[in-house]
């Protein structure tokens, strides 16, 4: 069931943020291999801090309103309070569905009641800016549709015109090198914006931290580090 608008739709497109619950021994796993559970934990709650003021302050410019799918449980989240905080300016709707796939549709099609398009990101590129934002979304006012590809081969953006979409999704096979090639292809006709790091492992989080000093994640990773981790 498609949630009802908590107001009345906006006319531009709607701030799409999917997410995890960055709770320990579940979130970026890959990452607690190297660092531990809940260093790793700490690192993908930063990512989704910074990603949130990313996108707070694209809303502040544009007014386009802001939706989290979210996954898993923020009361066992590292910073749990930070990330309750931070969720509290948005709209939050729960993931549904059995495969990633699916859950971007589900996730597209109940955003996009609040408004008219969809700009989706999730939260492993904290380095995303407002300007990222701002120009997928007025690419989707355009009626364009847009990609922003990761390095590994995947995508950290999209942005939909018409959310129904993100329907394509569910025949896309998901975290693979050619997912962003595939994803073209389901899709047809897209824009594509500036590539991204995806953090999925500990060199990728040390090399986005590089470029963010000062931010919630180049302090989390600076943590882990300064403790042993890639020594």
């Amino acid at each position: 069931m498609t949630p009802a608008p908590l107001e009345p739709p906006s006319t531009g497109p709607v701030l799409l943020v999917v997410a995890k619950a960055p709770v320990p021994g579940l979130a970026k796993t890959r990452l607690g291999r190297v660092v531990g559970p809940d260093a790793a934990a700490d690192v993908a709650a930063a990512a989704l801090l910074d990603t949130l003021d990313a996108v707070q302050a694209a809303r502040a410019v544009t007014g386009w309103p802001v939706v989290v799918a979210m996954t898993g449980d923020v009361a066992s989240a590292a910073r749990a309070d930070d990330v309750r905080a931070a969720l509290e300016r948005t709209i939050v709707v729960p993931q549904r569905g059995d495969d990633f796939g699916e859950r971007l549709a589900h996730a597209h099609a109940d955003a996009g009641v609040h408004g008219r398009g969809t700009v989706q990101i999730g939260m492993d590129t904290p380095q995303v800016a407002p300007d990222d934002l701002v120009t997928a979304g007025n690419a989707v006012v355009e009626g364009r549709q847009v990609l922003g590809p990761a390095d590994d081969g995947g995508w950290w953006l999209l942005g939909l015109p018409d959310p129904r979409r993100a329907d394509a999704l569910r025949d896309v096979p998901m975290s693979r090198d050619d997912t962003g090639e595939l994803t073209r292809a389901a899709l047809g006709d897209v824009e594509l914006l500036r590539a991204l790091c995806d953090v999925d492992e500990w060199p990728d989080a040390q090399t986005v931290a590089s470029g963010l000093p000062g931010s919630r994640f180049a302090g989390a990773v600076d943590r882990s580090t300064t403790a042993g981790a890639g020594a």
